[in-house]
């Protein structure tokens, strides 16, 4: 039951905003607390599948991601040194009320803001947490200023390196998985078409598909390599670093990587799914927490699933909590709820990037077996991932 329940929510991304129109439009007191001066989002795209895109149907905001995003056609594989097409899956077709997009990850923040401060959420900005303390009280937030404040239920959005992550589950180092990967925004050529293409070499691959009504062109760059990079969103790097990476690729390539000026760089790191997702305290004491997302189960961006899987936490946390007579018992079927498909939808990703950055004779091997099927049964190929994009948590 949420009617009355009021609830903290740490962090203004994908996850916060969305968990937080969704609890208020079930009647709770929401207030997000973000620790930047205002709520942006470094320029980047993001590919909201059907399954993400049902939650914000339900959530009545089918309207805005339909006017933020660009419908997609479909996701293609390409050998990247012969820039020859592998294997074409028709995304277009898999759920016409829920249509893949492509979104401007900066548009969706926007969007989601708006909901959630239709919906009656308070935002707070500059609120650096510091600390979250677990115990036989509600959950405790320590801010930068060294103010306590108890909370009555406690709902950590705020990403990998999350405060209440680590005070449900302790500290846990995450390793380097020798995987740096670049992003950058472009200028796109008329005609873009509405596909997202993956470009296949021996350790590595890129990815581009459009943003903005196809005025832009959104990359991910990924290289295998021994040497370390920082776990940050907003470390820059020399373009020439990114050309030089891909400089056997196919001219197509080539010719994007010239025009990018200002790449962003990131270390991918493997971060374990989290054993506990929610505590609370007794049945009569009425508060709780839980955390979401990123915070929960960080996913490698190998399957575009990061901010999808955000979306349909959101979903599940508020409708088990509605539906609920104790937050207790809301956490604990959240978890239950989310914890197997969340697992699945990580170890996929993996995989997927083993997938791309084969060499050699298997690469020959795997791509000759793609073609065949994709020419011989390209719609069973699909249907292979009909428990990913199929799924709806709103059904």
């Amino acid at each position: 039951m949420l009617i009355g329940q009021k609830v903290t929510v740490l962090g203004a991304g994908v996850a916060g905003l969305t968990v937080a129109r969704a609890l208020a439009l079930r009647g709770a007191e929401v207030t997000v607390l973000e620790q930047a001066a205002e709520i942006t989002e470094v320029g980047a795209g993001l590919q909201i599948s059907p399954n993400g895109a049902c939650v914000l149907k339900a959530l009545g905001l089918g309207e805005a991601i339909e006017a933020a995003g660009m419908r997609a056609e479909a996701v293609e594989l390409w050998d990247g040194g012969s820039g020859t097409r592998v294997l074409r899956l028709d995304v277009g077709k898999l759920q016409p009320d829920a249509p893949y997009r492509f979104v401007h990850r900066a548009d969706l923040i926007d969007l989601l803001a708006v909901g959630a401060r239709e919906a009656g959420v308070q935002i707070r900005l500059l609120q650096r947490i510091d600390k979250v303390t677990l115990g036989a009280h509600p959950p405790r937030i320590t801010t930068a200023q060294g103010a306590e404040i108890d909370c009555g239920l406690l709902i950590g959005a705020d990403g990998l390196h999350s405060r209440l992550r680590e005070a449900l589950n302790g500290a846990v180092a995450p390793f380097f998985t020798h995987h740096a990967a670049w992003r950058a925004v472009i200028p796109a050529g008329p005609g873009i078409a509405p596909v997202a293409q993956v470009f296949m070499g021996a350790g590595r691959h890129l990815v581009s598909y459009p943003l903005r009504g196809g005025t832009l062109r959104n990359i991910v760059a990924v290289e295998e390599r021994h040497r370390w990079v920082e776990e940050s969103w907003s470390l820059r790097d020399d373009p020439m670093g990114l050309r030089i990476a891909f400089r056997d690729f196919c001219p197509t390539v080539r010719g994007w990587l010239e025009q990018v000026e200002d790449p962003y760089l990131w270390g991918l790191f493997r971060h374990p799914v989290a054993k506990r997702w929610q505590a609370s305290g007794p049945e009569a004491g009425g508060w709780g927490a839980a955390i979401l997302g990123d915070a929960a189960h960080p996913t490698l961006p190998f399957l575009a699933q990061g901010a999808v899987m955000a979306l349909e936490d959101a979903w599940v946390l508020a409708d088990a909590l509605a539906t609920h007579d104790t937050p207790a018992a809301g956490l604990a079927a959240y978890q239950q709820r989310r914890e197997a498909r969340a697992a699945r939808v990580v170890d996929a990703a993996t995989r997927n990037a083993r997938h791309y950055h084969l060499a050699g004779l298997p690469r020959a091997v795997a791509h000759l077996g793609l073609r065949a099927a994709g020419a011989v049964a390209p719609g069973r190929l699909l249907g292979q991932f009909d428990w990913l994009y199929g799924h709806d948590v709103t059904g």
